[in-house]
C-alpha cells in the first residue's frame, strides 16, 4: 500500500551526522585516488621521490576524509535549519512511501 507523507521537520543533528559520514566516505574514495596520483609519478623519480610521494599520499588519505566529514556535518546543520523554517511556511516535502502488510 502506497501513501503520501510530509516531512515537515528534520532533526538537525541527525542530518548533520548522516551527511558527515557520507561526505567522509566520499572523501576516503577521493583521498585514495589522490594518493594514487601522488605515489605513482613520484615513485618514478627514485627512492627519495617514492618516499615523499608515499608520505604525501598517506597524509591525503587521512586528511581528506576528515576534512570532508567536517564539511558534511556543517553542511547538514546549514541545510536542516532553513529546511525546517521553510517547511513550516509551505507544508514540507511530500514523499510517497510503501508500507508492507
Amino acid at each position: 500500500m502506497k501513501q503520501m507523507v510530509k516531512i515537515t521537520n528534520i532533526d538537525v543533528l541527525s542530518l548533520a551526522k548522516i551527511l558527515g559520514l557520507l561526505y567522509a566516505f566520499f572523501g576516503l574514495i577521493l583521498g585514495l585516488l589522490m594518493s594514487l596520483f601522488m605515489v605513482v609519478p613520484s615513485s618514478m623519480m627514485g627512492y627519495a621521490g617514492g618516499v615523499s610521494g608515499l608520505l604525501m599520499g598517506l597524509g591525503v588519505i587521512i586528511t581528506v576524509p576528515i576534512f570532508y566529514g567536517i564539511m558534511g556535518f556543517i553542511s547538514g546543520i546549514i541545510m536542516a535549519i532553513p529546511y525546517n523554517i521553510i517547511a513550516n511556511w509551505i507544508g514540507g516535502l511530500e514523499v510517497e512511501v510503501e508500507t508492507k502488510e
